[in-house]
C-alpha cells in the first residue's frame, strides 16, 4: 500500500466518527495540558522561593544567639534562642579572622510606636552597619543609607522601609529630611528604601533601619546583638566559612565542649537546598497526578481502536481477500492510533501554556515552563499512540479474511 493511500484511509477513518474521535483526543489533550501546566507550577514555584531567599542577600549566614538544638554536617544547625550571647565585640572578631568574607553586619531589632506628622505605626526599628545594605541587597530609592560616621557619632538618623513611608507619609512621597519619633527621640530620615514586596511583617519593606551604636545606646542600653549577618565572597566557600566563624566564636567565648554552643549558625544555602528538594517533590508529585489522566486518555485511545477493528472486521477481511498484507493492516491502525495522540498533543501543549499564561498574567500565580517538559509532554503522547495502538493493529492485522468476511 503507497504512503498517500494509507495517509489517506487514516484520515478518513478519524474523520468518518468525528465526536468519537474528538472524545478520544479530549483526554490525551487533557493529560498533556494538564502535566505541562503542573510541572510549569511546580517548577515556577521552585524558582519563585529560591528568588525570595536569594533577595533577603547573597551567600549568606546568619548567626543568632541562644543555645543550640541539634547539629548538622558541615556546621552548626538549630533553633535560635533569645539569650543575650552575641556582641558588637564578636563582630570584630569574625571581621579580622575570617577570611572569604564579602560583608558583615550585625542587626539589634524590636517593635516601637513610630510618630510622624499626626500618623504613627508600629514597626521594626533595626539597627545596623552601613554594609547591611549589600549584605542583605537593600537598595535606596531616595537619599542615602547609614554611613561610617552616623555609626562613630551616635547620630539620630533613619532609614524609612517603603512601606513604612507609605504609612507615615503616603503613597509616592519623599520624606527626606523630615523628622519622626521613635521612643520618645526624634529621627532625621536620610533614605527611603526601595520596595520589595512579599509579607509585610518582618520583611524589609516594614522596617526602618538606623546607627546600631544609636540603638544600642538609647534603645537596648546594651552591647548585645540580635542577628550576625555575614556575605560570603565565593559560594564555595560557605561551608568553610561557617566552620571557621564557628572556631573563632567558641574560642571568644571561651566555650571548650562544643555541647555547650551559645550561638546558632543559618547557611544560605543549606536553606535553598531544602526549599529546591521540597517543590521538586512537589513538581514530581503534581506531574505523576497529572499523569494519571494520560494513562486514561490512552486506554481511551485502545478502546476506540479496538471498536474500530470490531466495527470494520468485514473491511479489513475484504482488504486481505484482496492482497493487503499484515503489515499494511498493522501499519494502518497503528497509525490511526498515532495520529490520535499526536493531534491531542498539540493541541495540550497548546493547551498547557495557555493555562500557564494565564497563571502569570491573569492569576498573579509562578508558572514557568520549560523546554523539557513540553518535548517529554511531546515524546509521551507518542509514546501512548504506539503502545496503546500496539495491541488493536495486532488483533486487526491477524484477522482471518475469510471469518472476517462472513462477520455480521
Amino acid at each position: 500500500m503507497k504512503l498517500a493511500d494509507l495517509l489517506h484511509e487514516v484520515y478518513t477513518a478519524i474523520t468518518v466518527n468525528k465526536v468519537r474521535s474528538s472524545l478520544t483526543i479530549l483526554g490525551i489533550v487533557i493529560g498533556i495540558g494538564s502535566v505541562i501546566s503542573m510541572i510549569a507550577l511546580g517548577q515556577g514555584a521552585q524558582t519563585s522561593i529560591e528568588d525570595r531567599i536569594q533577595s533577603i542577600g547573597s551567600n549568606l549566614l546568619t548567626i543568632r544567639p541562644g543555645a543550640q538544638s541539634g547539629f548538622g554536617a558541615g556546621g552548626v544547625r538549630g533553633g535560635a534562642g533569645s539569650a543575650d550571647t552575641l556582641s558588637s565585640s564578636d563582630v570584630e572578631v569574625i571581621r579580622q579572622n575570617v577570611e572569604g568574607i564579602a560583608g558583615i553586619a550585625p542587626e539589634v531589632s524590636s517593635r516601637y510606636q513610630v510618630v510622624a506628622r499626626g500618623s504613627n505605626t508600629n514597626t521594626t526599628v533595626l539597627g545596623t552597619s552601613p554594609q547591611y545594605v549589600s549584605v542583605r541587597n537593600i537598595d535606596i530609592a531616595h537619599g542615602t543609607f547609614l554611613s561610617e560616621i552616623n555609626i562613630r557619632n551616635f547620630s539620630k538618623v533613619a532609614v524609612l522601609g517603603s512601606a513604612v513611608s507609605s504609612d507615615l507619609f503616603g503613597e509616592a512621597s519623599n520624606p527626606v529630611g523630615q523628622k519622626i519619633r521613635i521612643n520618645g527621640s526624634n529621627y532625621t530620615i536620610i533614605g527611603i528604601t526601595t520596595e520589595k514586596g512579599g509579607s509585610s511583617f518582618g520583611s524589609s519593606d516594614d522596617t526602618i533601619y538606623i546607627p546600631i551604636s544609636t540603638a544600642q545606646r538609647f534603645l537596648t542600653g546594651s552591647d548585645s546583638v540580635n542577628t550576625i549577618n555575614v556575605s560570603v565572597a565565593d559560594d564555595y566557600d560557605m561551608t568553610l566559612v561557617e566552620e571557621n566563624i564557628t572556631s573563632v566564636l567558641l574560642i571568644e567565648h571561651g566555650i571548650n565542649d562544643p555541647a555547650e554552643i551559645d550561638f546558632n549558625i543559618f547557611n544560605q544555602g543549606d536553606i535553598v537546598e531544602t526549599a529546591s528538594s521540597i517543590t521538586q517533590t512537589f513538581t514530581v508529585l503534581l506531574g505523576a497526578v497529572a499523569g494519571i489522566s494520560l494513562v486514561v486518555g490512552g486506554i481511551g485511545i485502545m478502546n476506540m481502536m479496538l471498536t474500530n477493528v470490531t466495527e470494520r472486521t468485514r473491511e479489513i477481511g475484504l482488504r486481505k481477500a484482496l492482497g493487503a498484507k499484515r503489515r499494511d493492516i498493522n501499519l494502518q491502525f497503528l497509525l490511526e492510533s498515532i495520529a490520535l495522540t499526536l493531534i491531542g498533543g498539540v493541541l495540550g501543549i497548546a493547551l498547557g501554556l495557555g493555562i500557564s499564561y494565564l497563571a502569570n498574567n491573569i492569576f498573579g500565580i509562578a508558572a514557568e515552563v520549560s523546554t523539557f517538559s513540553v518535548i517529554l509532554a511531546f515524546g509521551v503522547s507518542a509514546a501512548i499512540g504506539i503502545i496503546f495502538g500496539y495491541y488493536p493493529a495486532r488483533t486487526a492485522s491477524k484477522l482471518n479474511p475469510i471469518d472476517a468476511l462472513r462477520y455480521e
